[in-house]
């Protein structure tokens, strides 16, 4: 399912305190000043707990506390020690001493895995209303007699843009005294029998446990494929079984094989990495021209420019557009932050680069067509990736997965591909349909470092390496290169990637130095809590390390299923007659196109251009109102009840911007999206 700026931890304030006994109502301090850290900076609280400071916030520390903040003021992070019987206890003292003002209403409390020396922990999610664009959460962590309390109070828009940023400072939260746990300077195991099967299990097991109908699995050792097999079923309702050779839609991935062809042009000097990208193609343009002149070649993939994500436009309106239209919808598109300061992912910007490549690989040649030709001819046919196709319809008539998601009250369902097919006009930020059986020639061609199994360098070594190189940090030991990500949380290289869309999920990893690899596609929103579990539990099998993953993903499915209910007992559905009865049948916006609002029976519909969902309504805290869609893969679109000049107005926001939806012929708003401040 799509989810906007849930809680990207944004610019907050970091409160260390010295242990306070939940028994005593602790009396809030004067602050210091903030002091602003230059460079990502360790620190310690009273309790002894260690963490990092992101470079370009400030903290201020007294005997008490300490406080973080962003460049940003509207968002703070505190964390306080506290002595207390329980985390609830615990949350509520520290809110008491933090912020005694604090009265919202609790959503849910759900369990965090023990991890890095903590236990018992909790998080703790409030009510907020979407007018308010606030993230309202706290998280207790226990270690020894103290509570560890992370409190984050901030906006929608700050969190999203600094997200990364706040993993650095969740992720180096640590007790005093842990040691990290590190695979550095260890031999991997290697993947025998008894070992993939341990690995095979574990993916069955979790997919029952997430509600995941289909995947399919393929393991790598020394180079050479060791397992590749399909696990449940293509289809829900059906029996056919998934096999190597069944098609997934692999969305993101795609990037990782889109900045391999322009490894391939850098080679042929067509291009250079740090060539002006305007240079290369004058006709690309951001709406800031500044941010326009500093983009090279290697920063189309890096999510290092400043550029936020902004995809509704593409989501909403792609029966209109063509891969030419994502020049046309950058050149209106501003960053929010400054160029290389924070990770921000632009599917936009990754299309612009597979076009940019495909343009000068066919110049003469319509950009949709040009790229196709260019990844068959430069990718897939070296690769002797076979089956693998970004033509939706060829995918479809074959062995392929369908997608499924969640109805209303959770359960699995099959869904309609329409929304996938936003996909297609930007198809080289994710497009692309593959097999586990495919995607093995791709990651062992990673593993040999641009080596054919025949021995011809397809790429070489230095450009393929160079989409590895850390461009932007997207957490502590985590980075994004160009259409890759590179993790060393454990102390050895993962180059991995996901992908998501609508009813699919998926990664492709390899540890470089072990000369191991993995590849796992499934067809549900729902196998997206199984990626990073399943990364961890092959680490664990080749390292022997600690039992997490199974862990992690039973925490990720008791947690999913509290908020799903918890968020379940707000809705109406159908939605309110009352509420419905109040809205106009047909709204405009200039951003995102016609809303049409239709009835089916008791259900009321609203109705784009290339895709539609049922509706819920919810009231708010506030006494706004809300229509949420609640389709399978298409839920948790959220439009918010307004009047703008005496008209009526529906209010959608991503992480960082607000579209108006007017009343048609309202003639009032239509034209612009805004972004937040």
């Amino acid at each position: 399912m799509i989810r906007f700026a849930p809680f990207l931890f944004a610019l907050l304030f970091f409160g260390l305190r010295t242990p306070v006994d939940a028994g005593m109502q602790a009396q809030p301090a004067p602050k210091p000043a903030p002091q602003l850290v230059t460079a990502d900076s360790p620190h310690t609280t009273p309790g002894g707990a260690t963490f990092i400071v992101p470079a370009g916030w400030s903290i201020a520390s007294d005997a008490r506390s300490a406080t973080l903040q962003p460049p940003e003021p509207d968002s703070h992070i505190a964390i306080l020690d506290v002595h207390a019987p329980d985390a609830a206890a615990a949350v509520a003292s520290a809110w008491a001493s933090y912020r005694p003002d604090m009265k919202r209403p609790l959503k849910v409390a759900v369990p965090v895995p023990d991890r890095n020396g903590w236990s018992d922990g909790k998080r703790f999610i409030y009510e907020t209303s979407p007018n308010e664009r606030a993230v309202v959460v706290a998280i207790a962590l226990h270690s020894g007699d103290t509570w560890t309390v992370v409190l984050a109070d901030g906006t929608d828009p700050t969190f999203e843009k600094r997200g990364a940023q706040i993993n650095v400072v969740l992720q180096s939260l640590r007790p005093k005294g842990y040691q990290r746990e590190s695979f550095a300077g260890r031999k991997a195991l290697p993947l025998t029998p008894e070992r993939i099967e341990t690995l095979k299990t574990f993916v069955e097991t979790s997919m029952k446990k997430l509600g995941v109908p289909g995947a399919s699995l393929a393991l790598i050792d020394n180079g050479k494929v060791v397992y590749e097999g399909g696990l449940g079923v293509r289809e829900l309702g059906k029996p056919t079984p998934v096999d190597a050779n069944t098609l997934f839609m692999a969305a993101s991935n795609t990037k990782g094989m889109t900045t391999l062809l322009l490894a391939r042009l850098v080679d042929a000097q067509k291009l250079q990495w740090n060539q002006p990208v305007i240079q290369v193609y004058p006709d690309f343009k951001l709406g800031d021209t500044n941010t326009s002149r500093q983009v090279e070649v290697k920063h189309l993939v890096c999510a290092c420019t400043g550029l936020p994500r902004q995809d509704l436009e593409w989501l909403f309106q792609f029966k209109s557009y063509t891969p030419a239209s994502t020049f046309t919808l950058l050149s209106g598109m501003q960053p929010t932050s400054r160029f290389g300061e924070v990770f921000q992912y632009s599917n936009l910007m990754a299309s612009a680069a597979g076009y940019i490549g495909a343009h000068l690989y066919v110049p003469s040649s319509d950009l949709g067509p040009a790229y196709d030709e260019a990844m068959q001819a430069q990718i897939f046919n070296p690769l002797g990736m076979k089956d693998t196709t970004f033509d939706m319809e060829r995918a479809q008539r074959g062995n392929f997965a369908s997608p499924h998601g969640e109805d209303v009250d959770g359960h699995p369902t099959v869904a309609t591909m329409d929304n996938n097919y936003s996909i297609v006009p930007f198809r080289p930020a994710g497009g692309v349909w593959t097999s586990a059986d495919d995607m093995t020639r791709y990651v062992q061609l990673e593993l040999s470092r641009g080596k054919l199994p025949n021995g011809e360098q397809l790429v070489s070594e230095e450009n393929l390496l160079m989409r590895r190189k850390p461009q932007i940090a997207t957490g502590e030991d985590e980075s994004y290169g160009m259409g890759l990500e590179i993790n060393n949380r454990w102390g050895v290289p993962i180059i991995h990637h996901g992908g998501s869309l609508f009813g699919y999920k998926s990664d492709w990893m390899i540890l470089p130095d072990s000369g191991i690899g993995a590849v796992l596609l499934t067809n549900a929103d729902n196998g997206g809590m199984l990626l990073h579990p399943f990364m961890r539990r092959l680490v664990e099998v080749v390292f022997d390390g600690k039992p997490e993953a199974v862990g992690d993903v039973d925490s990720a499915a008791a947690n999913h299923r509290a908020l799903l209910a918890k968020e379940r007992q707000r809705l109406a559905v159908p939605a309110s007659n009352e509420e419905v009865s109040k809205l106009a049948d047909h709204y405009i916006s200039g951003a995102l196109g016609d809303l049409k609002v239709d009835h089916q029976g008791a259900n009321t519909l609203f109705v784009f251009n290339g895709w539609k969902s049922t509706v819920a309504s919810r009231k708010n805290d506030d006494g706004t109102i809300s229509f949420i869609t609640i389709d399978p893969t298409r839920d948790g679109f959220e439009f918010v009840k307004a009047e703008r000049n005496g008209k009526r107005a529906l209010i959608i926001r991503d992480g960082q911007h607000e579209y108006v939806f007017n009343e048609a012929g309202s003639g009032e708003g239509s034209t612009d999206s805004l972004r937040s401040k």
